[in-house]
């Protein structure tokens, strides 16, 4: 959730089809970088993560349908629907948070998935990926906390996953669609992107590894809430604006 704010704030990049491409791209680079490091450290479950990916891939093709469709009001429908996703994610956060300090659950069967609405969630995140440029981490973990039984480092890792196969998907249809002047800015900004990308990554790695040894789960989510918080604040602050 904080690339397009860099590049939007930071860069001066509008809101549109190449800032939602390159985030992706960024957002793909840590998927891989942290994805990887959460497998190595076996927080994935994959029976939950090929369950979901039946509604979060078809979700992110919509999802650019939508942008394309929406066309020159993208910056102002970003932004109010970045607002609902992250109330949403905090609500649920903060509720399963509470849930987990007088309940620890450690492990997951497959008696305990409730299909439906993980997929039905899991194609929500797929959306607002293509839509919002992000990994939908902010949807897919409280979804895997609550219809998988999840316990928070395995879900964060499951996650990763999901973005992992979604978000090439997302870029690609993206670019699919850009028109042709976009097509040349990205070009012709390259470098800039590739620095952006390799500071990235190494972002990514480090900090899963430091995440994972260092880390208490309360603390994870405390993070993960606060950045939120923030990004909503600057949102808002935008939305009165208009």
């Amino acid at each position: 959730m904080l690339f397009v704010p860099l590049l939007h704030y930071g860069a001066g990049w509008a809101i549109d089809g190449r800032i939602i491409a390159v985030s992706l791209v960024l957002t793909a680079i840590v998927s891989y970088g942290s994805g990887l490091t959460h497998r190595k450290e076996g927080y994935v479950d994959d029976s939950v993560v090929k369950t979901g990916l039946y509604g979060a891939i078809p979700g992110a093709l919509l999802g650019v349908v939508f942008v394309s469709l929406i066309g020159s009001n993208l910056d102002i429908v970003f932004k109010s629907l970045s607002l609902v996703m992250i109330v949403w994610a905090i609500w649920k956060t903060t509720k399963k948070m509470k849930t987990d300090a007088s309940e620890s659950i450690e492990t997951t069967r497959e008696d305990d998935i409730q299909t439906t609405p993980l997929r039905v969630g899991a194609a929500i995140g797929g959306v607002l990926s293509s839509v919002l440029a992000i990994g939908a981490g902010v949807i897919y973990v409280p979804i895997l906390r609550t219809f998988a039984n999840l316990p928070p480092r395995m879900a964060i890792g499951s996650s990763l996953h999901f973005m992992m196969a979604v978000i090439p998907v997302s870029i690609l249809a993206h670019i699919a669609t850009l028109p042709s002047q976009s097509l040349e800015q990205l070009t012709g900004e390259a470098p800039f992107i590739a620095l952006f990308a390799a500071l990235t990554f190494i972002g990514a790695r480090t900090g899963a590894q430091f995440g994972i040894k260092h880390l208490s789960e309360q603390k994870i989510m405390m993070t993960f809430l606060v950045l939120i918080v923030v990004v909503a604040l600057r949102y808002i602050f935008d939305l009165v604006g208009f």
